[in-house]
């Protein structure tokens, strides 16, 4: 065997427990586990967290690789005269006030267009309980350390992207992953069950186009899901990045919408939206405001003030919408082309979800498919889809994989995923 396979195999082994990883000095077996059906996860490693940022980000990638795992608007569909026109206005308007100190919460004027666009899709947001932040990721960050202590059982979808997994990894909190399916969507069945047999803290869930399979609960979905937190005393920690992107119809309502108890936290970003570079998120923080604020303050008293200013030009004018309304019809057009690709390439068994919005498409291979080769083949070929792998702490979704369709296609990108699905047949 190679050594790439080998080393796979012991990321594997380590990822499951079974195998401990000993700096400089090798692997070796793990103490037996005795108690499988109450352990909630098991540890995740330094090798399958450095293994699994290489299949998810663009670091130390060659230019001739043609990206389908970074999920971020590519450069072809970033508002790229937009964003540095408003950006230059903004430095020759403010000049030097933009060297200063902004309110460790954000912009006042900035939170108060973000709640006037949140109105337009029946989320009513106070600006007493909105923190600005430096992407979503930060948002997760301190929703979930507002609410819980180390060891506190949290729920999370399944399959999960991996930043939401290390940051449950790094706040040592205990893991409940909840079935998110392209047929019966998230499982709230799953869900109650969890509830009844432990003490649940919160739940971390992305409602509208699910991060990998696209999916969107419904309204009814929503609500249900809603009375068995409240039911529970279960916080729900709502990701919303994606909300802006509907393929068709009106923006999609949020779980929050629905909330008259305050047990809602609600975040996004403008990174999904606008570009990868402007780390601009927010964080609706319901009743944990007091908390949330120490933690955002620890974490940084400031987000980037040529950021919120330019944001918050773009959210006074027609800007935003209008380029929110070209993005998305580009993203429809892209997912359609995708699955329309997949499905001419791929062998007879291959499962694609069918997204309703965002730019995320899950894969599934058929069982015949020798995984571990797939992913060689991709590698000599320059292309890199995201493993399955790296959604879950365990190895559940190991025959699937997710594409990003957030940029424009090239006769290169095309000829590459038709190369694989040659060479998989």
């Amino acid at each position: 065997m190679s050594t790439t396979t080998v080393q796979h195999g012991y990321e594997r082994l380590v990822s499951q427990g079974l195998v401990t990883s000993v700096p400089k000095k090798g692997y070796y077996v793990s103490e037996p586990i005795t108690d499988l059906e109450n352990t909630v996860y098991p540890i995740v490693r330094d090798p399958i967290f450095v293994n699994n940022r290489f299949h998810t980000t663009s670091a130390n990638l060659k230019r001739s690789v043609s990206e389908f795992n970074v999920a971020a608007p590519g450069d072809l569909l970033i508002p790229q005269k937009l964003l540095l026109r408003t950006m230059q206005q903004v430095i020759r308007d403010k000049s030097a006030g933009l060297l200063r100190y902004y309110d460790s919460n954000g912009l006042q004027d900035l939170k108060h267009k973000i709640i006037s666009h949140a109105a337009i899709y029946r989320t009513i947001i106070s600006p007493d309980e909105l923190l600005i932040t430096d992407g979503a990721l930060q948002a997760l960050y301190i929703a979930l350390s507002s609410v819980c202590e180390t060891n506190d059982v949290i729920a999370i979808e399944s399959p999960c992207v991996f930043s939401v997994l290390e940051v449950a990894r790094v706040l040592k909190l205990k893991v409940i992953e909840i079935p998110f399916t392209t047929k019966i969507g998230f499982d709230l069945d799953f869900l109650r069950k969890a509830c009844l047999k432990n003490n649940v803290k919160a739940l971390v869930i992305t409602p509208n186009f699910h991060n990998p399979t696209g999916a969107m609960m419904t309204d009814e979905e929503k609500q249900s899901l809603l009375s068995i937190a409240q039911k529970h005393g279960l916080i729900v920690i709502e990701n919303d990045i994606y909300g802006d992107l509907p393929f068709n119809g009106e923006r999609p309502s949020t779980i929050r919408s629905f909330d008259e108890s305050g047990s809602v936290m609600t975040y996004s970003s403008y990174a999904k939206t606008l570009a990868p570079g402007v780390r601009l998120g927010w964080l609706s923080t319901a009743h944990f405001m007091h908390r949330a604020e120490q933690i955002k303050f620890a974490l940084g008293s400031t987000v980037s003030p040529i950021y919120q200013e330019t944001v918050h030009r773009l959210l006074s004018n027609a800007s935003y919408q209008r380029h929110i309304r070209s993005f998305r019809a580009q993203l429809a057009k892209n997912a359609q082309f995708t699955i329309d690709l997949l499905n001419e390439c791929f062998p007879r068994g291959t499962q694609i979800s069918d997204p309703k919005g965002g730019y995320n498409l899950w894969v599934k291979l058929p069982k015949h498919i020798d995984v571990d080769l797939f992913y060689r083949k991709c590698e000599e070929t320059g292309i890199r889809f995201t493993p399955g792998d790296t959604f879950s702490f365990s190895n559940a979704f190991e025959n699937h994989f997710r594409v990003v369709f957030s940029d424009k296609y090239s006769s290169k990108k095309i000829e590459a995923i038709k190369s694989i699905g040659k060479y998989i047949h």
